[in-house]
C-alpha cells in the first residue's frame, strides 16, 4: 500500500500542474464512474489546492467540490507530459486531468469519489486521523502522544503505529525502519513504550518521509524492511521477519539491537 510519503510526492507533482488552474479537460474513463458526470459537474472550476493529509489525496476545486482519492493496495497517480507513455495501461486509468500539455492519471483508483467541501470536512476517514508524519508543518507530539496512550496498551507498538488515527502515513516499511532506527522491538507492547522511545519512533522517520516525498521513495536507502536472513548494517546480527497484528502485516527486526 502506498505510503504518507508517496502520496506527499504525487502532491507535490500534480501541485505545479492543476493547482489555480482550470483543467483543459477532465475525462473519466472507467465505466464505474461514467454515471456519475464529473467531467461535467467539474467543468469551468479552478483547481484551488492539491492536499496530501496520510494516505489520501484531495483535489480542492472551486465552488466546495472535493476529490478524494485512497490508492489502498493497488492504486496509483501519475503525471506525464502529454506525448509520454504511461507507467500503466490507459484501460487501467480511472480519472484523467489535462492542463498545459499535461497529464495527471489516477489508475486502479479503489477509493475515488466527489464530495461536497462540507461532507468531506465531517469524513471519519479524514476527520479522525493522527498528526500527518510527512507533513512540512510542525508535528504535535503532543497529540500523536495522547491518542497514542487512548490505544490498548497491549498492541504491539509496531501495530499500533499502523492506526491512522494514532499518527498518520505510516505504513509497514516506514513502520518498520522507525523501530529499526528508535532501537525498538516492534513487538513490544504500546504501554512499555515509553514517551521518549515513542517519540523517537517518529523523529527518526519523519525527515526520511520527507526526503521521500520530495525526491522519490529511491532516495531514502532502507535498513530493515524485506532483509529477512540478512545482517543488520548496524550490529551485524541477523534481521528476522514475520507477520504482526490482525491484519498479519509483514514486519522485520534485528534481533541484536532492537531488543
Amino acid at each position: 500500500m502506498p505510503e504518507g510519503d508517496t502520496i506527499h510526492h504525487a502532491a507535490i507533482r500534480i501541485r505545479p500542474i492543476l493547482a489555480g488552474h482550470v483543467p483543459d479537460e477532465i475525462a473519466t474513463p472507467h465505466p464505474r464512474l461514467a454515471a456519475d458526470r464529473w467531467p461535467e459537474r467539474l467543468a469551468g472550476r479552478a483547481v484551488e489546492a492539491v492536499e496530501a493529509r496520510g494516505k489520501h489525496l484531495l483535489l480542492r476545486f472551486a465552488g466546495d467540490l472535493v476529490l478524494h482519492s485512497h490508492l489502498r493496495m493497488t492504486g496509483s497517480w501519475g503525471t506525464y507530459a502529454e506525448d509520454a507513455r504511461w507507467h500503466r495501461s490507459p484501460r487501467r486509468a480511472w480519472l484523467v486531468l489535462r492542463r498545459g500539455g499535461r497529464v495527471v492519471v489516477q489508475f486502479d483508483g479503489p477509493v475515488l469519489e466527489l464530495l461536497t467541501a462540507g461532507r468531506a470536512a465531517f469524513d471519519q476517514r479524514l476527520a479522525a486521523l493522527g498528526p500527518d508524519v510527512v507533513a512540512e508543518a510542525p508535528f504535535d507530539e503532543t497529540d500523536y502522544l495522547r491518542r497514542l496512550r487512548e490505544d490498548d496498551p497491549t498492541r504491539p507498538i509496531g501495530d499500533a503505529l499502523l492506526d491512522q488515527r494514532t499518527v498518520a502515513g505510516l505504513g509497514t516499511v516506514w513502520r518498520t525502519e522507525a523501530c529499526w532506527h528508535a532501537r525498538v522491538d516492534p513487538h513490544r507492547r504500546t504501554g512499555a513504550v515509553s514517551d521518549e522511545d515513542a517519540l523517537a519512533l517518529v523523529r527518526a522517520v519523519r525527515p526520511l518521509m520527507q526526503r521521500s516525498a520530495r525526491e522519490g521513495h529511491r532516495s531514502v536507502d532502507r535498513h530493515c524492511y524485506n532483509r529477512r536472513g540478512r545482517p543488520c548494517s548496524r550490529c551485524g546480527a541477523p534481521i528476522r521477519g514475520g507477520t504482526l497484528g490482525d491484519d498479519n502485516r509483514p514486519v522485520y527486526w534485528c534481533i541484536g539491537c532492537q531488543a
